[in-house]
């Protein structure tokens, strides 16, 4: 199955692009602001160490596939809890796969933390983590330093949202977008 880039939604058109400087080894980021479309996902609930979540995904998959709901996309990893505060084995995630809205029929019959829902649009403000790059405290620090200078606030979990299936290679091999959903404080 080949993944499409997918998050939250759909992602449409950047609005607004501004360079953000990167250290003096480290390629150039941007962050970017992205209006994301409103979305139907299946979606689980994991409980664990980031390292071992391929299994989970994997097998929201074959759940998709063996209740018919079409997969849309890639899968969108939306981070419940902070991993410095929190220890490995109790870090929350919500994994989530886009699919046609016809799976909304499904909502309520997929077991305990497993279900389907429509997520609402909403903005992201977005930044690319480029291959090899593993310094995820880093690319958060500047996200969130960004949003704060540009007159945004973060109003929900950030997400990291894969450009391919993760099956195919890892996550070392692609370039995921890291997304938070913000809203405007004030005009720029």
């Amino acid at each position: 199955m080949k993944a499409k880039r997918i998050c939250v939604a759909v992602l449409a058109a950047a609005v607004i692009t501004v360079h953000v400087s990167a250290g003096a080894n480290e390629e150039e980021s941007k962050v970017t602001i992205q209006q994301v479309d409103k979305q139907t996902v299946l979606y689980t609930i994991y409980r664990g160490p980031y390292e071992r979540i391929g299994k989970a995904i994997e097998g929201l998959y074959a759940l998709a596939g063996a209740n018919q709901a079409r997969p849309a996309g890639g899968p969108a990893l939306v981070y419940l809890n902070n991993p410095q505060l929190t220890s490995p084995q109790h870090l929350l995630t919500e994994i989530r796969i886009p699919v046609s809205e016809d799976a909304l029929k499904l909502a309520g019959t997929l077991g305990e933390m497993t279900d389907v829902k429509t997520v609402p649009a909403v903005e992201m403000a977005v930044i690319t983590r480029q291959v090899g790059q593993m310094d995820y405290a880093l690319l958060y620090n500047r996200l969130y330093v960004w949003i704060a200078e540009h007159g945004y606030r973060a109003i929900d979990n950030p997400c990291e949202v894969f450009s391919a299936d993760m099956k195919e290679g890892g996550r070392d091999l692609i370039n995921p977008e890291i997304m938070i959903p913000v809203e405007q404080t004030r005009a720029e």
